[in-house]
């Protein structure tokens, strides 16, 4: 079994913060399984890797023998977490929330072991808190040290609208945190406060008050923005093999290191002599991005996949060959095609104006042949059955609808 100091080397791996520090090492110095907790909110049915950073950290913890309690917040996603807000955030039903809930679920046990994880939803004990239990949970916290949050500051200072019900998610998530008796809680760094809530409140509550472990936040494919799907950088979970992969080979060089720390599953010694790698560039920064685009696809759909992916990529973008399974859409056959509207309608383009943008960039190709700037009519012949490509890796195969 590690040593203390040993889990601690491997623990800090890409983390942020420990708060405390040695109240961890203390923990893990009694030898016993420590339970470590994750709250998630199933606030949208797409996950990217941004949102697997902290189930890669659970997953070490397992790894070293230690219970990971996962929380789905069924109940605080009524609320909807404030952190980082700038305003309230718009209600779900509790359709929508189980639905979520499912595919996290599933998504999750790609990465965690199903054997040493116990999964829990809050509804359980929020659902039935009574009145005067939520009064005597409210009375542990001041309205000032609520409002030491930076978000809830800001919105009190620009008069932005704070709604009561907010200031309970919070104290919401601690009191998961007292029901589960977690010895350590993890979260992102825009956390923190609702993270040191739960070890304040477990502390009141005669509980050894949790440790605080919070990771940084993943930047998207542009290198500049956090991960998003609203910002149009995001590498989905659930993306196509060939797509995530292409996806993983655009990530600027700078970033391929922090890619390897957060999201792949090698051990930490590995990561240390790929670090090292990229440091000196005694590695092509092209194959250690290969090889991070491949560890990636094989957690989320196996070796075979990312083998094939792989494959795929070099057919595309080395050879300049069009990907074998290229769609066929069914379109209305007419002679001449205006062809920005062509792609808007093959979905290769949100509009026309756009179709335009990317014909007069040269970037849009029919069987790897470029169209020349300007060019927006062709005759049905040069387009039908053929394949038409908008960017680097949008396909499609236009065909006379039935």
């Amino acid at each position: 079994m590690l040593t203390p100091e040993q889990q601690m080397h491997i623990l800090e791996s890409g983390t942020e913060a420990i708060v405390p520090r040695q109240a961890l090492l203390d923990k893990l110095a009694t030898g016993r399984p420590l339970r470590i907790k994750l709250g998630v909110d199933p606030t949208a049915p797409d996950l990217h890797l941004g949102h697997a950073v902290p189930l890669r950290k659970l997953r070490q913890f397992q790894d070293l023998g230690h219970t990971v309690v996962l929380i789905i917040g069924d109940f605080t996603a009524l609320i909807g977490d404030p952190s980082g807000r700038s305003a309230t955030r718009p209600p779900l039903t509790v359709e929508q929330i189980d639905e979520n809930a499912q595919t996290y679920i599933a998504q999750a046990f790609r990465i965690l072991d199903p054997v040493k994880t116990e999964l829990r939803r809050n509804s359980d004990w929020l659902g039935p808190l009574g009145f005067a239990e939520l009064l005597r949970l409210t009375s542990r916290f001041t309205v000032a040290r609520i409002l030491e949050r930076d978000d809830f500051a800001k919105r009190y200072e620009e008069q932005r609208p704070i709604s009561l019900h907010e200031f309970l998610y919070p104290v919401a998530q601690a009191y998961d945190s007292v029901v589960v008796e977690a010895d350590v809680e993890l979260g992102g760094t825009d956390q923190l406060f609702n993270l040191l809530a739960g070890r304040e409140l477990m502390e009141k509550s005669g509980l050894e008050p949790q440790v605080c472990l919070t990771l940084p936040l993943l930047e998207g494919t542009d290198g500049v923005q956090k991960m998003s799907k609203s910002y149009g950088n995001a590498v989905g979970l659930t993306d196509a093999p060939d797509e995530m992969f292409g996806k993983l080979m655009s990530i600027p060089d700078a970033l391929t290191a922090k890619y390897y720390r957060l999201a792949t599953l090698l051990t930490v010694d590995e990561l240390e002599a790929v670090e090292a790698e990229i440091s000196t560039g005694s590695v092509h920064p092209g194959v250690q991005k290969r090889r991070l685009a491949r560890l990636v696809v094989e957690v989320y759909h196996g070796p075979q996949a990312a083998i094939d992916a792989e494959a795929a990529f070099d057919r595309v973008f080395k050879r300049h060959e069009a990907p074998v399974d290229v769609p066929e859409i069914e379109v209305e056959a007419a002679d001449p095609v205006h062809l920005p509207a062509l792609l808007r309608e093959l979905g290769l383009a949100p509009s026309n104006g756009e179709g335009r943008r990317l014909i007069d960039g040269g970037g849009v190709r029919i069987d790897g042949n470029p169209v020349a700037p300007g060019v927006y009519d062709l005759s049905w012949a040069a387009v039908s059955g053929h394949v038409v490509q908008a960017g680097k890796r949008h396909f499609a195969r236009p065909v006379p609808r039935t």
